[in-house]
């Protein structure tokens, strides 16, 4: 069978690439074309556009890109009806994506929605669109299913496939000694500092995060670059020489990290699901943060803290984030109870998060809706 899949940014690449490894066990005749990343293209799925050209973030930064979005919309419609797909999986990227169910659906083909916009937070109306352009919802938190039934509207979830990448990653690690002398760090503990996969984000908190590392000066601070993004562009807000930057090893990184500040996002469960003690910070224009707490509904915007319903780590937003991250890096580094407590948390997020498999298991339900 033939899969357009569409996915805007780095997490969903990554979720991508694991959905495609299991599509092409249960379906070894797949014929696969995407929007996302390296590692979907890795797995041998043609890619179409790459997630570094067209994710923009905040309401301001779409409206500025506003003609080169549209660009891409036409460009995707006609591609989708050349490819002629059974099935257009969408993966997250509500803003984009809710545009291409529509047209998809009204073009006749299937549409399956893998990790579905957070419409739990904000805008839950839009639980209308998806339930008339998109055939199945296949979701990756537990309390989503709750959500959606209530909504008279059954969705599928097998666990989280942030469990099996984070497992399968931890078997390509060499020793601690081994990373420290291919990267050049020294033997000072390391705090991992994982400003974000967007350039919006990366410009308003990596020079955040890299400003503290003077008071700090029994550790090593090291930014997880993405191999999508420039390395100059990761250089060019870095305000502290001693920062160290590695590219593409964010996982190993953090399987040797002490503790990490991180950008609200996927990253917060990754860090999590690696026992990493962290700080959660987030960052946006003035206008869009304004604009945005008029609408979001929710009390958490970790998705630690949001799974588990009560704050497991410290989330700090928008205002005096430097004295704030060093107060709560403080508290990690040296108030043993307090960091214990947050990583006896973080064994019941996993249990929350299920076993490995999930991907597999949904790509297995996909192929087989897509048969039946």
């Amino acid at each position: 069978m033939k899969y357009y899949i569409i996915a805007g940014e780095a997490s969903g690449d990554l979720h991508g690439s694991n959905l495609i490894r299991g599509l092409k066990k249960s379906d070894t005749e797949a014929s696969i074309r995407c929007w996302g990343g390296d590692l979907m293209q890795k797995e041998g799925a043609v890619l179409v556009k790459h997630y570094r050209d067209t994710a923009y973030m905040g309401i301001f930064e779409v409206i500025a890109h506003a003609r080169t979005i549209t660009k891409n919309f036409k460009f995707c419609f006609q591609d989708i009806m050349d490819f002629q797909p059974d099935v257009v999986v969408l993966i997250d990227y509500w803003g984009f994506n809710s545009r291409v169910a529509k047209f998809s659906k009204e073009k006749g083909i299937k549409v399956y929605y893998y990790i579905p916009p957070k419409i739990w937070a904000w805008k839950e109306s839009r639980v209308k669109k998806i339930k008339e352009f998109v055939n199945r919802v296949f979701v990756i938190f537990p309390f989503e299913k709750d959500f959606y039934a209530k909504h008279q509207y059954n969705v599928d979830y097998e666990g989280n496939p942030l469990v099996d990448s984070i497992e399968e990653s931890k078997l390509t690690f060499g020793s601690y000694e081994e990373f420290l002398q291919r990267n050049g760090l020294s033997d000072k503990p390391i705090i991992a500092l994982l400003p974000g996969s967007r350039k919006q984000e990366i410009h308003r908190l990596l020079p955040i995060m890299t400003g503290l590392i003077d008071k700090f000066d029994g550790y090593q601070f090291v930014i997880a670059g993405a191999s999508a993004m420039e390395e100059s562009f990761y250089r060019q807000h870095i305000t502290n020489n001693k920062a160290i930057l590695i590219i593409n090893q964010t996982y190993e990184l953090l399987f040797h990290a002490k503790a990490a500040i991180v950008a609200s996002g996927t990253a917060t469960l990754e860090t999590a699901l690696f026992n990493v003690p962290q700080v959660v910070c987030y960052r946006t224009s003035s206008a869009t943060y304004l604009l945005a707490s008029s609408l979001v509904s929710i009390k958490f915007f970790s998705l630690v803290n949001i799974i588990m319903d009560e704050e497991v780590v410290k989330e700090l937003l928008q205002y005096n984030l430097d004295n704030d991250i060093t107060n709560e890096l403080k508290r990690i580094l040296e108030e043993p109870d307090y960091q214990a407590q947050m990583l006896t948390k973080y064994s019941k997020l996993r249990e929350k998060c299920g076993g490995t498999g999930a991907s597999t298991r949904i790509a297995e339900l996909m192929v087989r809706y897509l048969k039946s």
